[in-house]
């Protein structure tokens, strides 16, 4: 569009008659301006059913596909007991209290056990991450210890340790040890040596260094390692119940097996099941809590 100079006295600019009917023509041919759609990432495209829904969805699918094969007969009930038969005895097991009595026994063991593999675990992995000489003295002889089942171990703590408490202990604490040792010092030598220069450059001394630099960047390996831990450590525990119990769910399980009980079995792995459950997301609770720092993918 072509503006003239106005004449003298004239505040206004001057439309020549072929700018504006060009301008008309333009209108003409571009009555309504097209529409902009919004552009919407990948990420935000989500499904509307809830979360929590999507969880329980396929439990409660292989719930129903056990309830129906126990109901038209395909599963006998000497095999395994159907979901509401359980249901029953886990009724009966809570009322007259030995379900209560035998979890709070096992997780006694439990925790006894977690909290001495922990303390040795982390304890072996700190000498042998932060120093080269405790690396050359402890590294070896874990790995030599690691590759043996701490199941086979069994025979040896029952002579050394008799038929009480300790052996059971000792075995859920062998079970946790090493995989506490093993994230632990990966996660010691995994800190960036970028990140050791930048604090030696700001005059933190040796034990600045571990605490706000090594430790930090080894929190995530360890919560994995402690994450792995409790898993073995119910593995361990199921095993550490069958050396002569006399309270514990191990101890339901064996008198169930005496007597075929299939009902009273599934019972008592549902509560190590749940157990299990319970304890990692314990663990998930405190990575939130302690690793708030760190950003990481949670998926889409």
């Amino acid at each position: 569009m072509s503006i003239s100079h106005a004449p003298p006295g004239s505040s206004e600019p001057d439309i020549s008659p072929i700018s504006a009917s060009k301008g008309a023509e333009v209108d003409s041919h571009d009555p309504v301006s097209p529409e902009l759609t919004p552009i919407v990432p990948v990420s935000s495209r989500r499904t509307r059913i809830p979360r929590w829904l999507r969880r329980t969805a396929g439990p409660l699918l292989l719930l129903a596909l056990w309830q129906l094969l126990s109901a038209t007969g395909v599963l006998a009930p000497d095999v395994l007991a159907s979901p509401g038969r359980i249901a029953q005895v886990a009724g009966d097991l809570i009322g007259d209290g030995s379900l209560a009595s035998a979890m709070g026994t096992s997780l006694q063991r439990v925790a006894f056990g977690l909290l001495l593999g922990t303390v040795i675990g982390t304890g072996l992995a700190l000498v042998s991450g932060l120093f080269r000489i405790g690396e050359d003295l402890v590294d070896a002889p874990v790995q030599m210890l690691r590759t043996v089942p701490f199941v086979g171990l069994i025979p040896l703590f029952i002579i050394w340790f008799g038929i009480g408490e300790a052996p059971k202990v000792a075995i859920i604490t062998l079970g946790v040890t090493f995989p506490l040792y093993l994230n632990v010092y990966a996660g010691i030598r995994g800190v960036d040596a970028q990140l050791i220069e930048a604090g030696e450059s700001l005059g933190l001394s040796r034990w600045g260094l571990v605490r706000h630099v090594v430790l930090p960047g080894a929190l995530p390996g360890a919560l994995t390692g402690l994450r792995y831990s409790l898993g073995i450590a119910w593995l361990a525990l199921v095993f550490a119940e069958q050396v002569n119990a006399d309270s514990g769910i191990g101890f339901l399980m064996v008198q169930a097996r005496d007597f075929l009980r299939t009902d009273v079995i599934v019972v008592c792995l549902i509560v190590y099941a749940f157990l299990g459950l319970l304890a990692d997301f314990i663990v998930r609770l405190l990575e939130r809590l302690l690793l708030q720092w760190r950003p990481t993918f949670t998926g889409r």
